[in-house]
Protein backbone atom coordinates (compact mmCIF):
# COMPACT_ATOMS: atom_id res chain seq x y z
CA UNK A 1 0.00 0.00 0.00
CA UNK A 2 1.35 3.44 -0.89
CA UNK A 3 1.74 6.19 1.68
CA UNK A 4 -1.65 7.85 1.43
CA UNK A 5 -3.94 9.46 3.96
CA UNK A 6 -7.36 10.71 2.89
CA UNK A 7 -7.69 13.45 5.52
CA UNK A 8 -4.18 14.79 4.88
CA UNK A 9 -4.77 14.76 1.11
CA UNK A 10 -8.03 16.67 1.45
CA UNK A 11 -6.29 19.21 3.68
CA UNK A 12 -3.52 19.64 1.12
CA UNK A 13 -5.99 20.11 -1.75
CA UNK A 14 -7.90 22.68 0.30
CA UNK A 15 -4.91 25.01 -0.14
CA UNK A 16 -5.33 24.96 -3.91
CA UNK A 17 -6.40 28.20 -5.59
CA UNK A 18 -6.82 28.87 -9.29
CA UNK A 19 -3.57 30.84 -9.33
CA UNK A 20 -1.67 27.99 -7.65
CA UNK A 21 -3.23 25.44 -9.98
CA UNK A 22 -2.33 27.50 -13.05
CA UNK A 23 1.22 27.99 -11.75
CA UNK A 24 1.60 24.25 -11.16
CA UNK A 25 0.35 23.50 -14.66
CA UNK A 26 2.89 25.91 -16.15
CA UNK A 27 5.73 24.41 -14.12
CA UNK A 28 4.84 20.83 -15.08
CA UNK A 29 4.42 21.72 -18.75
CA UNK A 30 7.76 23.49 -18.90
CA UNK A 31 9.48 20.48 -17.29
CA UNK A 32 8.06 18.09 -19.86
CA UNK A 33 9.01 20.41 -22.71
CA UNK A 34 12.52 20.74 -21.28
CA UNK A 35 12.96 16.95 -21.23
CA UNK A 36 11.75 16.72 -24.82
CA UNK A 37 13.90 19.56 -26.15
CA UNK A 38 16.87 18.74 -23.87
CA UNK A 39 17.23 22.40 -23.03
CA UNK A 40 15.78 24.33 -20.08
CA UNK A 41 12.39 25.98 -20.39
CA UNK A 42 11.03 27.39 -17.11
CA UNK A 43 7.53 28.77 -16.70
CA UNK A 44 5.94 29.74 -13.42
CA UNK A 45 7.38 29.68 -9.91
CA UNK A 46 8.05 26.88 -7.42
CA UNK A 47 5.16 24.84 -6.08
CA UNK A 48 7.23 23.81 -3.06
CA UNK A 49 9.99 25.56 -1.09
CA UNK A 50 12.15 24.34 1.79
CA UNK A 51 13.13 27.03 4.30
CA UNK A 52 15.88 26.30 6.83
CA UNK A 53 14.96 27.44 10.37
CA UNK A 54 18.50 26.79 11.64
CA UNK A 55 21.67 24.79 11.06
CA UNK A 56 21.99 24.06 14.79
CA UNK A 57 21.25 20.56 16.07
CA UNK A 58 21.35 18.79 19.43
CA UNK A 59 22.33 15.41 17.93
CA UNK A 60 25.44 14.10 16.16
CA UNK A 61 24.14 11.72 13.53
CA UNK A 62 26.66 10.19 11.10
CA UNK A 63 26.21 11.16 7.43
CA UNK A 64 24.76 14.53 8.54
CA UNK A 65 26.94 17.67 8.18
CA UNK A 66 24.93 19.36 10.93
CA UNK A 67 25.38 16.44 13.30
CA UNK A 68 29.06 16.05 12.48
CA UNK A 69 29.63 19.83 12.77
CA UNK A 70 31.26 19.77 9.33
CA UNK A 71 29.64 22.76 7.63
CA UNK A 72 31.84 25.25 5.86
CA UNK A 73 28.89 27.65 5.70
CA UNK A 74 27.93 29.69 8.78
CA UNK A 75 25.60 28.42 11.51
CA UNK A 76 22.65 30.60 12.46
CA UNK A 77 18.92 31.15 12.84
CA UNK A 78 16.33 32.19 10.24
CA UNK A 79 15.00 35.66 11.08
CA UNK A 80 11.26 36.44 11.05
CA UNK A 81 11.37 39.61 8.95
CA UNK A 82 13.46 38.03 6.22
CA UNK A 83 11.18 34.98 6.18
CA UNK A 84 8.00 37.07 5.99
CA UNK A 85 9.33 39.20 3.14
CA UNK A 86 10.11 36.09 1.09
CA UNK A 87 6.73 34.48 1.81
CA UNK A 88 4.97 37.72 0.86
CA UNK A 89 6.75 37.50 -2.50
CA UNK A 90 5.85 33.85 -3.12
CA UNK A 91 2.65 32.89 -1.31
CA UNK A 92 0.21 33.37 -4.20
CA UNK A 93 1.93 30.63 -6.23
CA UNK A 94 3.40 28.57 -3.38
CA UNK A 95 1.47 25.47 -2.29
CA UNK A 96 3.81 23.61 0.03
CA UNK A 97 6.35 24.97 2.53
CA UNK A 98 8.83 22.63 4.22
CA UNK A 99 10.40 24.10 7.37
CA UNK A 100 13.48 21.97 7.24
CA UNK A 101 16.84 21.58 5.54
CA UNK A 102 19.58 21.04 8.14
CA UNK A 103 19.42 21.36 11.91
CA UNK A 104 16.57 20.96 14.41
CA UNK A 105 13.74 23.45 13.64
CA UNK A 106 12.49 23.72 17.23
CA UNK A 107 15.82 25.24 18.30
CA UNK A 108 14.76 28.45 16.53
CA UNK A 109 12.70 30.37 19.13
CA UNK A 110 10.61 32.03 16.39
CA UNK A 111 9.92 28.82 14.48
CA UNK A 112 6.24 28.38 15.36
CA UNK A 113 5.54 32.09 14.80
CA UNK A 114 6.80 31.65 11.24
CA UNK A 115 4.69 28.50 10.81
CA UNK A 116 1.62 30.48 11.90
CA UNK A 117 2.45 33.24 9.39
CA UNK A 118 2.72 30.78 6.50
CA UNK A 119 -0.51 29.14 7.68
CA UNK A 120 -2.24 32.54 7.56
CA UNK A 121 -1.27 32.75 3.89
CA UNK A 122 -3.03 29.45 3.13
CA UNK A 123 0.17 27.46 2.53
CA UNK A 124 0.48 23.78 3.48
CA UNK A 125 3.26 23.62 6.08
CA UNK A 126 5.45 20.70 7.13
CA UNK A 127 8.49 20.12 9.31
CA UNK A 128 10.77 17.31 10.43
CA UNK A 129 12.01 17.03 14.01
CA UNK A 130 13.93 14.72 16.31
CA UNK A 131 11.18 15.52 18.86
CA UNK A 132 13.48 16.22 21.80
CA UNK A 133 11.90 19.66 22.36
CA UNK A 134 8.22 18.72 22.13
CA UNK A 135 7.37 19.53 25.72
CA UNK A 136 3.75 19.71 26.76
CA UNK A 137 3.69 23.49 26.21
CA UNK A 138 5.55 23.33 22.90
CA UNK A 139 3.30 20.54 21.64
CA UNK A 140 0.22 22.65 22.36
CA UNK A 141 1.76 25.64 20.54
CA UNK A 142 2.64 23.39 17.59
CA UNK A 143 -0.96 22.29 17.13
CA UNK A 144 -2.20 25.87 17.58
CA UNK A 145 0.27 27.18 14.97
CA UNK A 146 -1.66 25.44 12.19
CA UNK A 147 1.23 23.18 11.16
CA UNK A 148 -0.15 20.69 8.63
CA UNK A 149 2.45 17.91 8.77
CA UNK A 150 4.85 16.81 11.51
CA UNK A 151 7.54 14.25 10.68
CA UNK A 152 9.07 12.67 13.77
CA UNK A 153 12.38 10.92 13.17
CA UNK A 154 12.53 7.69 15.11
CA UNK A 155 15.27 5.34 14.00
CA UNK A 156 14.96 2.61 16.61
CA UNK A 157 12.42 1.19 19.05
CA UNK A 158 14.94 0.57 21.85
CA UNK A 159 17.52 3.02 23.21
CA UNK A 160 20.51 0.83 22.34
CA UNK A 161 19.47 0.69 18.67
CA UNK A 162 18.16 4.27 18.43
CA UNK A 163 21.39 5.82 19.69
CA UNK A 164 23.53 4.00 17.13
CA UNK A 165 22.37 6.48 14.50
CA UNK A 166 20.79 9.28 16.56
CA UNK A 167 23.98 9.83 18.54
CA UNK A 168 23.30 11.82 21.70
CA UNK A 169 19.56 11.23 21.46
CA UNK A 170 17.14 9.84 24.03
CA UNK A 171 14.35 7.63 22.74
CA UNK A 172 12.16 8.29 25.79
CA UNK A 173 12.15 12.02 24.92
CA UNK A 174 11.06 11.23 21.36
CA UNK A 175 8.19 9.06 22.58
CA UNK A 176 7.16 11.63 25.19
CA UNK A 177 7.14 14.37 22.53
CA UNK A 178 5.05 12.25 20.18
CA UNK A 179 2.54 11.49 22.94
CA UNK A 180 2.29 15.20 23.77
CA UNK A 181 1.46 16.10 20.17
CA UNK A 182 -1.11 13.31 19.84
CA UNK A 183 -2.77 14.34 23.10
CA UNK A 184 -2.98 18.06 22.26
CA UNK A 185 -4.29 17.32 18.81
CA UNK A 186 -7.15 15.41 20.45
CA UNK A 187 -7.75 17.96 23.20
CA UNK A 188 -7.89 20.87 20.76
CA UNK A 189 -10.04 18.78 18.38
CA UNK A 190 -7.61 19.59 15.57
CA UNK A 191 -7.27 17.59 12.37
CA UNK A 192 -3.70 18.83 12.03
CA UNK A 193 -0.85 18.23 12.11
CA UNK A 194 -0.77 14.93 10.25
CA UNK A 195 1.78 13.06 12.39
CA UNK A 196 4.02 10.31 11.17
CA UNK A 197 7.02 8.43 12.43
CA UNK A 198 9.83 8.40 9.89
CA UNK A 199 12.11 5.41 10.24
CA UNK A 200 15.46 5.76 8.47
CA UNK A 201 16.31 2.16 7.65
CA UNK A 202 19.97 1.36 8.35
CA UNK A 203 21.78 -1.87 9.14
CA UNK A 204 21.61 -1.43 12.97
CA UNK A 205 17.81 -1.00 13.01
CA UNK A 206 16.43 -2.94 10.03
CA UNK A 207 15.34 -5.76 12.33
CA UNK A 208 12.93 -3.32 14.08
CA UNK A 209 10.78 -2.44 11.06
CA UNK A 210 7.76 -4.39 12.33
CA UNK A 211 8.34 -3.15 15.89
CA UNK A 212 8.18 0.52 14.86
CA UNK A 213 4.86 -0.08 13.07
CA UNK A 214 3.50 -1.50 16.32
CA UNK A 215 4.95 1.37 18.37
CA UNK A 216 3.39 3.96 16.07
CA UNK A 217 -0.02 2.34 16.47
CA UNK A 218 0.33 2.26 20.26
CA UNK A 219 1.20 5.95 20.52
CA UNK A 220 -1.45 6.99 18.01
CA UNK A 221 0.53 8.63 15.21
CA UNK A 222 -1.28 8.77 11.89
CA UNK A 223 1.27 6.74 9.94
CA UNK A 224 4.71 5.12 9.97
CA UNK A 225 6.94 5.67 6.96
CA UNK A 226 10.30 4.26 5.95
CA UNK A 227 13.15 6.15 4.33
CA UNK A 228 16.33 4.99 2.62
CA UNK A 229 19.59 6.26 4.11
CA UNK A 230 22.06 8.48 2.33
CA UNK A 231 25.67 7.30 2.63
CA UNK A 232 28.30 9.67 1.25
CA UNK A 233 31.01 7.05 0.75
CA UNK A 234 28.67 4.25 -0.29
CA UNK A 235 31.45 2.18 -1.84
CA UNK A 236 33.20 1.78 1.54
CA UNK A 237 30.17 2.40 3.84
CA UNK A 238 32.50 3.25 6.77
CA UNK A 239 29.69 3.47 9.34
CA UNK A 240 28.12 0.20 8.14
CA UNK A 241 24.73 1.78 7.48
CA UNK A 242 23.56 0.23 4.20
CA UNK A 243 20.88 -2.32 5.17
CA UNK A 244 20.91 -5.96 4.09
CA UNK A 245 17.30 -5.71 2.94
CA UNK A 246 17.57 -4.43 -0.63
CA UNK A 247 14.04 -3.00 -0.51
CA UNK A 248 15.18 -0.35 1.96
CA UNK A 249 18.53 0.47 0.34
CA UNK A 250 19.25 3.44 -1.89
CA UNK A 251 22.05 1.46 -3.52
CA UNK A 252 22.62 -1.73 -5.49
CA UNK A 253 25.54 -3.73 -6.83
CA UNK A 254 26.13 -3.82 -10.57
CA UNK A 255 27.39 -6.89 -12.46
CA UNK A 256 30.98 -5.92 -11.62
CA UNK A 257 30.27 -5.72 -7.90
CA UNK A 258 30.44 -1.93 -7.71
CA UNK A 259 27.85 -0.08 -5.64
CA UNK A 260 25.57 2.29 -7.56
CA UNK A 261 22.63 4.53 -6.79
CA UNK A 262 19.37 2.83 -7.82
CA UNK A 263 17.83 5.94 -9.38
CA UNK A 264 20.14 5.72 -12.40
CA UNK A 265 20.73 9.49 -12.66
CA UNK A 266 18.86 10.14 -15.88
CA UNK A 267 19.40 13.57 -17.42
CA UNK A 268 16.42 15.32 -15.87
CA UNK A 269 15.20 16.27 -12.39
CA UNK A 270 11.67 17.33 -11.48
CA UNK A 271 12.95 19.03 -8.32
CA UNK A 272 14.77 21.73 -10.26
CA UNK A 273 11.53 22.81 -11.92
CA UNK A 274 9.01 22.71 -9.08
CA UNK A 275 10.96 23.16 -5.82
CA UNK A 276 14.05 24.61 -4.19
CA UNK A 277 15.80 25.23 -0.87
CA UNK A 278 16.57 28.47 0.97
CA UNK A 279 19.19 28.50 3.74
CA UNK A 280 18.67 30.39 6.99
CA UNK A 281 20.77 33.30 5.66
CA UNK A 282 19.09 33.58 2.26
CA UNK A 283 21.22 31.46 -0.06
CA UNK A 284 19.12 29.74 -2.75
CA UNK A 285 20.37 26.23 -3.58
CA UNK A 286 19.02 23.59 -5.98
CA UNK A 287 17.74 20.96 -3.56
CA UNK A 288 18.16 19.25 -0.18
CA UNK A 289 21.20 17.28 -1.35
CA UNK A 290 23.29 20.46 -1.45
CA UNK A 291 23.69 20.48 2.32
CA UNK A 292 26.74 22.72 2.41
CA UNK A 293 25.32 25.17 -0.18
CA UNK A 294 28.11 24.58 -2.69
CA UNK A 295 25.86 25.35 -5.69
CA UNK A 296 24.65 28.84 -4.86
CA UNK A 297 22.09 29.98 -7.41
CA UNK A 298 21.33 33.32 -5.81
CA UNK A 299 21.18 35.36 -2.60
CA UNK A 300 17.90 36.76 -1.33
CA UNK A 301 19.78 39.54 0.43
CA UNK A 302 20.63 41.03 -2.96
CA UNK A 303 17.86 39.77 -5.30
CA UNK A 304 14.19 38.91 -5.03
CA UNK A 305 13.29 35.23 -5.25
CA UNK A 306 11.47 35.65 -8.54
CA UNK A 307 14.55 37.28 -10.07
CA UNK A 308 16.75 34.41 -8.86
CA UNK A 309 14.36 31.70 -10.12
CA UNK A 310 14.91 32.82 -13.72
CA UNK A 311 18.51 34.05 -13.49
CA UNK A 312 21.50 32.80 -15.50
CA UNK A 313 22.79 30.59 -12.65
CA UNK A 314 19.52 28.66 -12.52
CA UNK A 315 19.36 28.34 -16.30
CA UNK A 316 22.92 27.01 -16.43
CA UNK A 317 22.30 24.48 -13.65
CA UNK A 318 19.14 23.19 -15.32
CA UNK A 319 21.04 22.93 -18.61
CA UNK A 320 23.75 20.80 -16.95
CA UNK A 321 21.07 18.50 -15.51
CA UNK A 322 19.61 17.93 -18.95
CA UNK A 323 22.96 17.10 -20.53
CA UNK A 324 25.37 15.61 -17.96
CA UNK A 325 23.68 15.05 -14.60
CA UNK A 326 26.15 12.35 -13.53
CA UNK A 327 28.86 15.02 -13.38
CA UNK A 328 27.02 17.07 -10.74
CA UNK A 329 28.38 16.01 -7.35
CA UNK A 330 25.22 16.57 -5.29
CA UNK A 331 23.29 14.21 -7.58
CA UNK A 332 25.43 11.22 -6.54
CA UNK A 333 23.11 10.33 -3.65
CA UNK A 334 19.82 11.44 -5.17
CA UNK A 335 16.78 9.40 -4.22
CA UNK A 336 14.52 10.80 -6.96
CA UNK A 337 12.47 8.01 -8.46
CA UNK A 338 12.98 5.74 -5.46
CA UNK A 339 10.12 4.89 -3.15
CA UNK A 340 9.62 2.54 -0.24
CA UNK A 341 6.23 0.86 -0.08
CA UNK A 342 4.73 -0.34 3.15
CA UNK A 343 3.71 -3.98 3.29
Amino acid sequence: MAYFNFSDSINFLSKLTFRRFWNGLKVYSSFQISKFLKKPVQWGYPVSVSFEPTTSCNLRCPECPSGLRQFTRPTGMLQQNFFKNTIDDLHKELMYLIFYFQGEPFLNPDFLTMVAYAHSKGIYTATSTNAHYLTDEKAKQTVESGLDRLIISIDGTTQDVYEQYRIGGKLDKVLEGAKNIVRWKKELKSKTPFIFFQFLVVKPNEHQIEAVKKLGAEIGVDQVRFKTAQVYDYQADPNRLIPSNNKYSRYKKDKNGSIKIKSGLQNHCWKLWHANVITWDGIVVPCCFDKDATHQLGNLKTQSFKEIWHNSNYRQFRKELLTSRKNINICANCSEGLSVWED
